[in-house]
Parts: C-alpha cells; sequence; structure tokens
C-alpha cells in the first residue's frame, strides 16, 4: 500500500504544480487557500462547470478536534511554514525579551504560514485581535512597515533579503510610508521594532524548534475561547473557520 504523503510534501508539490501553470506569476496566497484549486473529494455541496466541488472538512488535510485551540493549528494547519515563527520566537526567548514579545514574535507572520502573503500584517493582527493583548496585535500589524526602516539603537539594517527579491529601487508604498510614520513615536514602537530584530528571513534548516516550547506563553497570553477559535463568534471566527477549512466551496 502506498505511503500518504505528508502536509509538507504535499504542500511542496502543489506549489511546484501551480508555480508550473502560472509560469513567471507569483503565488501571492497561501498554500491552504490553494487547495481548493486541487484535487476534489467526493464530499460535494454543489457542481460546477461538470465538476465536483468540496464543502466541510478537507480529508486531505489532517483532522482537527470539534474545538481547535492555537497549538493545533500550528500543529495541523501552519506547517511548513511554521519553523519561521517557531524559530523567530525561540530567538527571541534567547535574547532575553517578555513573553507578550516573544508571543508577538511567534505570531507576527502568522497569516503568511496560513492564510495570505498581502498586507499579511493587517490580516495578522485581525486573526488575533480578539484573543491577545492589544499591543501584540498592534505590534503586529505594524511590523509590515518597521521592516523596511533601519533603527541603528537596536542595529537594524534594511535586508538584504528585500534588495535581493525587490531590487536596490524599490519604492515603498505611500500607506507603508504613513504607517511607519505614525508608529515610529508610538508607546509600543520597540515591541513591534523587536518583531523586526527577531525576524529571520532564512531559518536553519537543521533547528528544529517545536511548538510545546511556548504552549506556557501561549496559555498566558493568548484568550483561547471555550467553545474553540471559529466556532466563538468573534470578529475573526471567520477567518480561523477558513485556514480549518481553507477547500470549502462556500
Amino acid at each position: 500500500m502506498a505511503t500518504k504523503p505528508s502536509l509538507a510534501a504535499f504542500t511542496e508539490q502543489l506549489e511546484i504544480e501551480q508555480m508550473e501553470q502560472l509560469g513567471n506569476r507569483v503565488v501571492t496566497k497561501s498554500l491552504l487557500y490553494h487547495l481548493a484549486d486541487g484535487e476534489q473529494t467526493t464530499e460535494v455541496g454543489f457542481s460546477t462547470r461538470g465538476q465536483q466541488v468540496l464543502m466541510g472538512e478537507d480529508p486531505r488535510l489532517p483532522k482537527m478536534p470539534d474545538k481547535p485551540t492555537l497549538m493545533d493549528f500550528f500543529k495541523l494547519r501552519f506547517a511548513p511554514a511554521q519553523q519561521h515563527l517557531l524559530q523567530s520566537a525561540n530567538l527571541a526567548q534567547k535574547n532575553g525579551l517578555s513573553e507578550k514579545e516573544v508571543l508577538a514574535c511567534l505570531l507576527h507572520d502568522i497569516a503568511v504560514a496560513g492564510f495570505i502573503r498581502s498586507d499579511h500584517g493587517y490580516w495578522g493582527a485581525q486573526l488575533i485581535e480578539p484573543y491577545v493583548d492589544e499591543e501584540v496585535s498592534w505590534s503586529v500589524r505594524v511590523h509590515q512597515a518597521l521592516r523596511f526602516f533601519p533603527d541603528e539603537s537596536v542595529g537594524y539594517e534594511y535586508p538584504q533579503a528585500y534588495i535581493n527579491m525587490f531590487g536596490a529601487d524599490y519604492e515603498l508604498e505611500p500607506y507603508i510610508v504613513d504607517e511607519y510614520e505614525r508608529a515610529k513615536d508610538h508607546k509600543w514602537y520597540m515591541t513591534a521594532r523587536m518583531i523586526c530584530v527577531n525576524d529571520l528571513y532564512s531559518f536553519d534548516p537543521d533547528l528544529i524548534v517545536e511548538i510545546d516550547q511556548f504552549e506556557d506563553i501561549i496559555g498566558r497570553h493568548f484568550k483561547q475561547p471555550a467553545e474553540g477559535l471559529g466556532n466563538d463568534n468573534s470578529p475573526a471566527s471567520h477567518m480561523w473557520r477558513t485556514l480549518r477549512r481553507p477547500a470549502s466551496a462556500l
């Protein structure tokens, strides 16, 4: 009997196939989101253009508990992109940052890991806002702008990775500049800046950090709803439901 491929292997192959189909276009939505374009299953809700489409749980993905926690999403939905988050939080912990700052580092790219790349700071902040201290969600939102601006006081330079990706002549969008101007004198500026300082633009493939390392921090600083993320009728519940069932047609 053939061995079922891991989620990491499945998403990697899916990305390769999509990039071949799209040519030189860049995939901007998460791999989980693009599962809706993959092979469909027999669990269906309706038919479109002669093809059956998926509704509800996706049997290609690991089954989630009825009342999923943040830990469950890390373990069952964010692989393989979660290592970037875990290693950033691990570095923040090694650098002696506060638990709130470590949590901000752990969650700073949560939108990229499971949802969407574009304006990921804003999407990520909205995703976690009902469950964390305002300082954490604010910092996750504005780190998107701060990462483009050096800060010599903490040894943060404009990332070489951005020059490689966007070009040396890349000009920032006005809204990014405006966000930075508002943030640089804010009382929580340094929390957001610490996300940038501990943000790893490439991770060590030989270092595997587990989400269990941060279980106590999550327990103290993430307000896990008793009903489970996605079931609690918060302003972000629909986003967690999308992360749970990314291929649902409606």
